[in-house]
């Protein structure tokens, strides 16, 4: 089968979009290697994110060769390419796909994040809601099959968008790898080092915005002994000038530390240093990280509400994500509790092993074979 891909947030985008598109070629190469796989990408730099599939056998990379502007071809001009490469299945990893009519012959797959911009729409611009909607709405009609990439997800589309359920196929993704390997004792050290970790501390990983409602844990943290140290790993926006203020206004200065800069090579040291994961976001579409922190041997408190319950899984512990007295309550519990700690990080890791590269990519070739 020639199985095509809008590869775009493969090559240079280095958040959840570029990672699960990065994650679904690697492990479709490395499980399906008989399968041809064709990566389209308006323009191609020197250097990207993604060079390994250059090396790769039956891995092609089709490129704009045109003078056309590389979203116009992306949009509009790339169905004449999907023709000329006799491409069998066109999968839109990012709630796009191509605009007017479909090519002959080419079944069409969209992959869905979230619905965020729909259940939060004050946290976006109307014209960025707009465009989502436009966007999300069109391929969602236009693909023969959705995948979610949670229920969560599924009945969102449902519930905003009335498509048929009997059209959305829930595949769940997985993380990197290298989450899953010990770390060497030289490389968490070289890294507890380099950012003056404490030796005991919360961790919690994901963009400073307020969606990932990251204050709640510095209102737990007011609850919680001296000893306990929170480590915020996160790009910095204007909510990171919020916390910073209720940091400084709570006398939190020497419990917190505010990361902004850690490379993807220095996670996975991180997360085993850590004690506890925190996710406390309001609402996700999947939230990779609670898969990362299980597989690192490292216990989970999530927000409820979304599907976060789905990736963390029943061993993890919940709390309402206003509800910093119960998040303070889950964290105290498995800090004093080294037994009850131990019986989390087993349950973890083994409803982590459900989420795999075999899993990921036998499910999606299921949803490619039945069109």
């Amino acid at each position: 089968m020639n199985i095509g891909f809008d590869a775009k947030r493969a090559f240079y985008n280095r958040t959840g979009l570029g990672n699960y598109s990065r994650n679904l070629v690697e492990a479709l190469h490395l499980h399906y290697p008989e399968q041809t796989i064709q990566l389209y990408v308006p323009r191609l730099k020197d250097t990207t994110l993604f060079e390994q599939s250059k090396q790769w056998d039956k891995v092609s990379i089709i490129t704009n060769e045109t003078l056309l502007p590389a979203s116009f071809w992306r949009s509009w001009r790339v169905k004449k390419a999907l023709l000329s490469n006799n491409t069998q299945v066109y999968h839109g990893l990012s709630a796009e796909l191509p605009l007017g009519k479909r090519p002959l012959g080419v079944k069409y797959v969209v992959t869905v994040h979230d619905l965020i911009f729909e259940r939060f729409p004050d946290l976006y611009s109307a014209i960025d809601r707009k465009i989502y909607r436009r966007k999300t709405l069109s391929a969602c009609r236009k693909a023969d099959r959705i995948i979610a990439i949670s229920e969560q997800t599924r009945q969102d589309l449902v519930r905003f968008y009335h498509i048929d359920a009997t059209k959305i196929e829930v595949v769940y993704q997985d993380c990197d790898p290298v989450f899953s390997l010990p770390a060497s004792p030289e490389r968490k050290k070289a890294v507890q080092e380099k950012y003056a970790l404490p030796a005991h501390f919360l961790l919690s990983v994901g963009t400073l915005e307020p969606r990932k409602n990251t204050k709640v844990i510095l209102g737990a943290l007011l609850q919680l002994p001296e000893e306990v140290k929170l480590v915020l790993v996160g790009k910095a926006t204007p909510y990171a000038e919020e916390l910073n203020a209720f940091i400084a206004q709570h006398n939190l200065g020497s419990r917190v530390q505010l990361l902004h800069q850690v490379s993807f090579e220095e996670l996975p040291a991180l997360y085993q240093l850590s004690e506890i994961f925190i996710y406390p976001s309001i609402f996700e579409g999947f939230g990779i990280p609670v898969i990362e922190a299980l597989k690192s041997g490292v216990p989970v408190i999530a927000a409820s509400g979304s599907c976060l319950e789905e990736a963390g899984g029943p061993g993890s512990l919940y709390f309402d994500p206003q509800d910093a007295d119960t998040l303070a309550m889950h964290i105290l519990r498995l800090w004093k509790q080294a037994d009850t700690k131990q019986v989390q990080v087993t349950q973890g890791l083994e409803y982590a092993q459900r989420f795999s590269a075999k899993q990921f990519a036998s499910e999606t070739m299921a949803v490619y074979a039945a069109l």
